[in-house]
């Protein structure tokens, strides 16, 4: 019996995913493993360090991530897997060597990049964060050099996971990320004593390595061996001219997020820290649904970009799947902010102010993700189609109103930190306007009256959910009857109602934790009985989804020779 679970078990960790549902499905639980564990990492961190301690770690990944992002991840998101895969189907041997190749060019480009920043880091960050101090800034630098080396082990991890997806075998890449966050909370918990604010960083180092080690094996068992060329081939050349407009989309990215670093540091030393911890909640949704739907759906847009008709069905489904999962997320962040920040983040140092300040950064977030979600479905359209430049420029003209926004409300206005994320949120509403127009432009029908119903009926269906909500939250919070709506107790038809027996006293933890459920589950409820009442498709669409996911519906798998590419979440970095 032990040995037929054990047999069962290694089958699950080495065969491969033969559906995009099962891929999906894979992909989907990960991330939920994964966005989880990484709350409670940030949990841990917010109850070791002040928000003012943490703001320096979060600022000293600001450097390796640049070089990382931009000279690593940007091959990896959208070149690596299609030329290993192609050199898989010629030989296994060419296939292996372009791997090998990538690794010692990457970790050599890495490794160059990283030492000129490490030397200089100091006058760097000096220029990055000119609201920190000077001791600050030393303590930022010095974490970051630290940083450096765990990103170094990121560039071999990188290789073993693109080697992973394309042969199919998406659960052990899935499960590094998890690991990964893994590695930093156990630094955290059983370091901090020795060494302070070092200890998340040394944790960082363990988890990248806990992230290689765990996919190593595997890749090793399939063929991967590492080899001392450098010389770039035909395989690598061709990653590197498909990964060329990803890089430059990634660069942009890094210049916005190191902006809101810049303008965050003026603010406070602490609102750096409100910006990620808020950000990270606001992931939650954003990765779930919007990534990892638009990751599956990839290769079917891919394989259908020939056929017009099919390939828009596809992309509306997607969309309003896509837009019908994340708009509760939006009403429901935007009404229980400070209840999440202070389940998720409340500790003993993380105090009131920390607690509205994330939770009024959270909110801004969530007016956007709706907008997040769409900007990842229609950028893998376009990627679908062959077009990598549209997504590239649209992505430009964003980074442009984010860059105004920032420096308009922040610098100019000098508003507290929501202001970036609130930036943020207008950008990718303008960036998802623009996608959606010119993907309705390239292939026609997609924004008409029967789309703009079916969203209505959604955009209805969210703002009721959000409406009953805060009525929920506000009618049983004592809170609110003690301190905003006391006139009631006095009028005398009231007088004999024992308020006290159904209002929660929110300044406990399990009580908040109590009201918050039931307010989710009658928000959502809400939500899902306006729609069928609406009859929308998107119920429909769940209802069959389910069915299948519960075996009534058949699933068609991929063909023994066929690859198929459906790529998990990248690291969940801090």
């Amino acid at each position: 019996m032990v040995n037929k679970i054990l047999n069962r078990g290694k089958k699950l960790l080495t065969d491969p995913q033969n559906s995009v549902l099962s891929a999906a499905s894979v992909i989907m639980l990960m991330i939920v493993a994964s966005r989880v564990l990484g709350l409670v990492r940030q949990r841990v961190l917010a109850n070791y360090f002040y928000p003012e301690e943490l703001s320096l770690f979060f600022a000293a990944f600001r450097l390796p991530d640049i070089i990382f992002e931009v000279l690593v991840a940007g091959s990896f998101s959208s070149a690596f897997i299609p030329v290993f895969t192609k050199f898989l189907k010629k030989g296994t041997a060419d296939a292996w060597e372009v791997a090998g190749r990538v690794v010692n060019i990457g970790l050599l480009t890495f490794g160059l990049f990283a030492l000129f920043f490490g030397l200089f880091a100091n006058q760097i960050y000096a220029v990055l964060t000119p609201g920190f101090t000077s001791y600050e800034i030393t303590q930022t630098a010095t974490i970051a050099r630290v940083l450096f080396a765990a990103q170094g082990i990121f560039v071999i991890s990188y290789v073993m996971t693109g080697v992973l997806e394309s042969l199919r075998r998406f659960l052990v890449p899935a499960l590094a990320p998890v690991l990964y966050n893994l590695g930093i909370i156990l630094g955290t918990i059983f370091l901090k004593p020795y060494f302070g604010l070092m200890a998340p960083a040394m944790g960082v180092v363990i988890g990248a390595a806990f992230h290689f080690l765990i996919q190593l094996p595997l890749a090793y068992k399939l063929g991967f061996r590492f080899s001392f060329n450098i010389k770039p081939n035909d395989g690598v050349k061709k990653i590197g001219k498909l990964a060329l407009p990803r890089v430059v989309d990634l660069s942009f990215d890094q210049i916005g997020k190191t902006i809101e670093l810049f303008l965050a540091s003026f603010i406070s030393t602490a609102s750096y820290t409100y910006y990620i911890f808020a950000n990270s909640l606001q992931l939650l949704p954003v990765s779930l649904f919007g990534t990892s739907l638009a990751k599956a759906a990839l290769p079917i847009l891919s394989r259908n970009n020939d056929n017009p008709k099919r390939f828009r069905q596809i992309l509306v489904t997607t969309i309003f799947q896509v837009i019908f999962l994340t708009a509760p997320f939006t009403v429901l962040l935007i009404v229980l902010r400070i209840p999440i920040v202070r389940l998720v983040y409340g500790t003993n140092i993380f105090d009131w102010n920390a607690t509205v300040q994330t939770g009024m950064v959270l909110s801004a977030f969530a007016v956007g993700i709706v907008f997040q979600t769409l900007m990842a479905i229609i950028g893998r359209a376009f990627f679908a189609l062959h077009d990598t430049k549209t997504p590239v420029i649209v992505s430009m003209i964003g980074l442009l109103l984010l860059i105004i926004g920032d420096v308009f409300l922040v610098w100019f206005l000098h508003m507290p930190v929501w202001a970036l994320s609130a930036s943020f949120s207008f950008s990718a509403f303008i960036e998802a306007l623009l996608l959606i127009y010119l993907i309705n432009r390239r292939i026609g029908r997609l924004m008409t009256k029967k789309t703009l119903v079916r969203f209505a009926k959604i955009a209805v269906s969210a703002l009721s959910s959000g409406i009953v909500m805060f009525f929920f939250l506000k009618f049983f919070d004592r809170y609110t009857w003690i301190k905003r709506i006391s006139f009631l107790s006095k009028i005398e038809s009231t007088k004999n109602i024992p308020f006290q027996l159904f209002v929660l006293d929110t300044r406990y933890t399990i009580n908040l934790l109590i009201l918050t459920s039931i307010v989710t589950v009658v928000g959502l409820g809400v939500y899902f009985l306006s729609l069928i009442i609406f009859k929308s498709e998107e119920i429909g669409i769940l209802t069959g989804q389910l069915k299948g996911l519960l075996g009534k519906s058949g699933v068609s798998g991929i063909a023994k020779g066929e690859q198929e590419t459906v790529i998990p979440p990248p690291t969940d970095g801090i």
